[in-house]
């Protein structure tokens, strides 16, 4: 993955773990060079700018959970769903979601801000990239794409996918005139996508609607992935022995 977006790895490690049966990455640090006016950083966003999530919400959980147990979904659901469920697995990347949102345009042309949304999933990214931008914001829930797959993944093992840990969703803040452009770039690379809100005065504070009601958004702080996972790795002893 580094060598096909041109990175240089400077220094790492190798280890082996036990009853892990398949290779993984860990934590990254990553510096770029660029031009200094093609960055964005959260304090470029502004009052007004819309919000935008890729992909929906629990994409890492629900694709964890396809990987890791798909003898449980194919005795709740059937093989067709577990074998097109993990395909949820590759979609655990923000890069072309990104690239692609910024290349309708940044600052006052388009992209302000971004933010993945990882561990307390969608609710806790939007409730970081406005808290890091000093704003608040208003977002309606039901505008939020939602993944079939993911959906149903996440009943099934008891998990709230709006909390749950969900890298290769992406939360963009972008200028009103350039949300639909962004919106439509990235479905003609066919990542769906939506606009749910916009960033607000923080005097406002941060708010969902939901089903016509305002509420708070306060972050989950706790991800309910793990304590599903875990139990899930007790009912499935065939999970530890899965190779990617």
């Amino acid at each position: 993955e580094c060598e096909r977006l041109g990175i240089a790895i400077v220094v790492g490690h190798t280890a082996k773990y036990e009853n892990c049966g398949y290779p993984m990455g860990g934590g990254a640090v990553v510096l770029s060079v660029g031009d200094k006016d093609e960055y964005v950083t959260p304090s470029m966003a502004e009052v007004g700018d819309r919000i935008i999530i890729t992909k929906g919400p629990a994409i890492e959980a629900s694709g964890i959970c396809a990987a890791m147990f798909p003898d449980l979904l194919e005795e709740e659901f059937g093989p067709d769903f577990s074998r097109e469920a993990q395909e949820l697995f590759y979609r655990m990347t923000v890069v072309e979601d990104a690239m692609t949102a910024v290349s309708v345009g940044v600052r006052e042309d388009g992209v302000t801000a971004m933010h993945d949304a990882t561990e307390c999933g969608v609710w806790g990214a939007l409730h970081e990239l406005a808290q890091a931008a000093g704003l608040g914001l208003r977002v309606e829930k039901e505008r939020i794409v939602m993944d079939e797959r993911a959906e149903r993944i996440c009943s099934y093992f008891g998990i709230d996918p709006y909390s749950s840990i969900s890298e290769g969703t992406l939360i963009i803040s972008c200028r009103p005139h350039k949300a639909e452009a962004v919106v439509d770039a990235l479905r003609k690379k066919g990542i769906p996508s939506s606009v749910v809100g916009e960033l607000v005065d923080p005097e406002y504070g941060m708010v969902v609607v939901e089903e016509g009601e305002e509420r708070e958004l306060e972050h989950p702080k706790v991800d309910p992935f793990w304590e599903a996972f875990y139990e899930a790795l007790r009912r499935s002893p065939k999970a530890m022995q899965m190779r990617f």
